[in-house]
């Protein structure tokens, strides 16, 4: 009967009572079996086999160089680059050792000790063709790397991205790469990119500092400030010397601050210091394009209770060309093109805005603008007699005697044809005003931007003499009198 607590039964050999042939017998047998599952791409199993024989036999150098490259498969290349590394210790001539080094300090980056590998490779063997190859990838990378220092340098984050692309395709698993890759995405305003990389490179290793980093500066360049303040100091844990780290987290702070001292002076109504203020934080991080165009609207605002109004039209430019889709500014800059009568500008950024948000509000700001842009196109009855558009009756009586008297044809019945026809001109377009808003009817139709034609009211029609003659007495009632050259005086009946 079998005992209850019995052990299991241990089928590996015990190497002490195993000579050197069969530890290597052993050891072959298990790089054989390792050999078959690297076949068939189980590289897991093939990887365990692999170890077992280095156990067996720790100074066989090809056991290290196919673990090497079963660890390269399975994309853990500085395991791999410890395995290639002891294969060539091993054995300085061992040319597979050499190209899998090589091809892990490929892929980790390093691309000058990857090149030092393959021309050993070729100083073993002058015409093999995957090292000739490989040093071309080298060269090729460290060239990526020149181009790409002198991009960042001049700004141009879009060649960084570039390199940084084509750099990766050799050097897959070059954390230096892809962070700097993450960087510039971030300085082009393409966060999710951004922190895509940074995050895959954070599952992988939770403490990279310049991981840390790039998700802080995606989420500071994304206006979320104290988010991004607790990446930055997290990264400054990990690697208290990141100079990147540290002055991002000083920007954050600063450009953090002297919004919210603008916010707070303008609630307060401190127009011109806020406008100080907002002024002050746009010359903090020019890189911080979201948070930079709600400042410059901000600004706008500001600048429009202070009257300057083309200053900030402008600053509303300068926010919607850092974001196109920021509804805000487009709002803030077709309000003060219509303060300032530049409707087809207010209707043109109020469609831009209904067709991206299809609400009560913005159709009837629209509709608003279109109607201001119809009036314009007709003839200003109120600038014509020069009063305001909520003149009374008098005053637009006022009016309509002093500009009648002053263009009325026979006051210019000396000058030249040309000017005559002028002040004709301006004779009959003073009475058309006058008829239109002396009556409440055609007035109120006016001022609601109806056309007067359309109601049956046809503005040719009108005579301007019998205007004038009937608001001032008849028939004889008013005449011009010369009393010398160029000089006239009114004569009432």
């Amino acid at each position: 009967m079998a005992t209850e607590n019995c052990d299991a039964v241990n089928t590996e050999p015990d190497m002490e009572l195993l000579s050197d042939e069969e530890l290597e017998r052993e050891a072959e047998g298990f790089k054989e079996q390792g050999n078959a599952f690297y076949v068939k791409k189980d590289y897991a199993e093939a990887f365990n086999y692999y170890t077992k024989a280095i156990d067996m036999c720790p100074r066989n150098p090809s056991y290290y160089g196919n673990r090497a490259a079963t660890l390269m498969m399975l994309c853990r290349y500085r395991e791999a680059l410890e395995d290639a590394q002891q294969a060539v210790r091993l054995d300085g001539n061992f040319v597979k050792g050499h190209l899998r080094e090589g091809k892990c300090h490929l892929s980790l980056g390093n691309a000058m000790a990857a090149r030092r590998c393959f021309q050993k490779v070729l100083e073993l063997e002058l015409e093999n063709g995957q090292a000739q190859q490989e040093v071309k990838n080298a060269e090729s990378i460290l060239e990526y790397e020149r181009m790409a220092e002198i991009g960042f340098e001049k700004r141009d984050f879009r060649m960084v991205v570039f390199c940084m692309d084509r750099a990766l395709e050799s050097a897959p698993a070059c954390h230096k790469f892809k962070i700097l890759k993450a960087e510039c995405l971030a300085l082009l305003g393409r966060y999710p990119e951004a922190q895509s990389v940074a995050s895959d490179i954070l599952r992988m290793d939770s403490t990279n500092a310049d991981a840390l980093y790039v998700r802080g500066l995606c989420l500071y360049y994304e206006d979320c400030i104290d988010k991004a303040v607790q990446f930055f100091v997290q990264a400054l844990r990990m690697a208290p010397d990141h100079d990147k780290a540290r002055l991002a987290c000083r920007d954050a702070k600063a450009l953090k601050a002297k919004k919210e001292e603008g916010n707070k002076a303008f609630k307060d109504g401190n127009f011109e210091a806020a406008y100080e203020l907002y002024s002050e934080a746009l010359t903090i991080d020019p890189n911080n394009i979201k948070t930079n165009a709600k400042l410059y609207c901000n600004r706008a605002t500001v600048g429009s209770k202070l009257k300057k109004l083309d200053q900030a039209i402008e600053d509303c430019t300068k926010a919607i060309k850092l974001d196109e889709t920021y509804i805000k500014a487009y709002l803030r800059r077709a309000q003060c093109y219509m303060d300032t009568e530049l409707y087809e500008e207010a209707v043109r950024d109020y469609e831009k805005v209904y067709q991206t948000e299809k609400t009560k509000e913005h159709k009837h700001l629209l509709k608003t603008a279109q109607l201001e842009l119809k009036k314009s196109k007709r003839k200003d009855y109120y600038k014509i007699l020069g009063v305001e558009k909520n003149a009374t009756e008098d005053e637009i009586k006022k009016a309509y005697r002093k500009r009648a008297l002053l263009h009325h044809p026979d006051r210019h019945s000396g000058a030249s044809p040309e000017l005559q026809k002028e002040e004709e001109k301006k004779f009959k377009e003073v009475g058309e005003a006058f008829s239109v808003l002396s009556d409440p009817k055609k007035k109120s139709r006016y001022d609601s931007g109806q056309d007067l034609e359309d109601d049956g009211m046809n503005m040719g029609d009108f005579d301007a003499n019998n205007i004038f003659k009937a608001f001032f007495g008849g028939p004889g009632g008013f005449s011009f009198e010369a009393s010398g050259p160029g000089n006239f005086f009114f004569q009432f009946g």
